[in-house]
């Protein structure tokens, strides 16, 4: 089915400064794949992330080397076993379910036997700051539902109960990328859980999150470093209570359907997330978002712009792609 790989590099602006404990930026670089056959044009989109080893320039030399595959009609099945999981073989992946999608006539969630999306509320994300500006972000946006507050450095407790006096009506996740220790562990949770927040994101580096199995979690605590595809999973479930399920991570829709399917059988809450990219690469994770507890599908309202024929956010609401964007 599929004849051609082209493969395309964007750089979307964002709206000020998207800040995290491991680093700021102001701009999003993504790649984009086109996969072409038989007159249609199939895309998915990813965004190489530097914390797992990738860069927009692996991320295309790891395309490039599949090109040939692609040529002789490369199908997903195979493809799962072609690549590993990563930013790299999501564009792909979500190129050939858009490709199929057009060849078909039929839209991706039929293909894939899955309910159609409906709207989802996606939490808005409060970068990190000083509490004063963190402060004045959540006031800004406190009349959105949820919102999903960054914190891994120190004084994060003041940082939460700056946002939470400036935002007292909404629920609030928070997510410290790995920037916790053992040292403030447990004054962190507590801080959160009179904060009255809903959920914890990756408290502790990867490698050291076997410490969450001898603590009382007094807040829900969800895996998203941790976690990536469905290999190993089963031995977090007495660490997490959730799994973060971004498709930059797991390789793909393919992958992130059974990671989801997989985890709600173990026990997890889910939680749906996204890198800083477009409505290209929200459109794939909205199929799974009516599974999930908690969806973080905010990139878009995070660019200062997005393509012309993004995803109809109507404040926190987000709405199903049309065909024209992907699926």
């Amino acid at each position: 089915m599929a004849e051609a790989l082209n493969i395309k590099v964007e750089t979307w602006p964002i709206a000020g400064r998207f800040a995290i404990a491991r680093g700021a930026k102001t701009e999003a670089h993504v790649v984009v794949a086109e996969v072409t056959g038989r007159g249609h044009t199939g895309r998915g989109e990813c965004v190489p992330y530097a914390r797992y080893g990738e860069s927009v320039d692996s991320v295309v030399a790891s395309l490039e080397s599949v090109a040939a595959d692609i040529a002789n009609g490369l199908r997903r099945a195979e493809l799962q076993a072609r690549m590993k999981p990563g930013a790299a073989r999501n564009a792909l992946d979500c190129a050939l379910w858009d490709l199929e999608a057009k060849t078909t006539g039929r839209r991706v969630w039929e293909l894939a036997g899955l309910p159609a999306p409906q709207p989802v509320t996606t939490a808005y994300t409060i970068s990190l700051g000083t509490p004063d500006e963190m402060a004045a972000a959540a006031a800004k946006a406190s009349a959105r539902p949820l919102l999903k507050i960054k914190l891994g450095t120190d004084g994060d407790s003041q940082r939460l109960l700056a946002v939470r006096h400036a935002a007292p009506k909404a629920e609030l996740i928070v997510d410290a990328n790995e920037g916790w220790t053992k040292a403030n562990l447990d004054a962190n949770i507590r801080a959160c859980a009179d904060a009255g927040v809903t959920l914890i994101e990756q408290p502790l580096p990867a490698s050291d999150d076997a410490l969450l199995e001898s603590i009382a979690r007094k807040v829900p605590v969800c895996a998203d470093e941790s976690v990536h595809g469905r290999a190993g999973l089963a031995a977090l479930r007495r660490r997490y209570d959730a799994v973060n399920i971004k498709l930059d991570k797991t390789g793909g829709l393919t992958e992130a359907i059974a990671l989801a399917a997989e985890a709600e059988s173990l026990g997890f809450s889910i939680m749906v997330g996204c890198m800083v990219g477009t409505s290209l690469a929200m459109a794939p994770a909205l199929l799974i978002a009516s599974r999930a507890r908690f969806v973080d599908l905010d990139g878009p309202l995070l660019l200062a712009r997005d393509r012309a024929e993004g995803l109809v956010y109507e404040g926190s609401c987000v709405h199903p792609p049309a065909q024209g964007l992907w699926g």
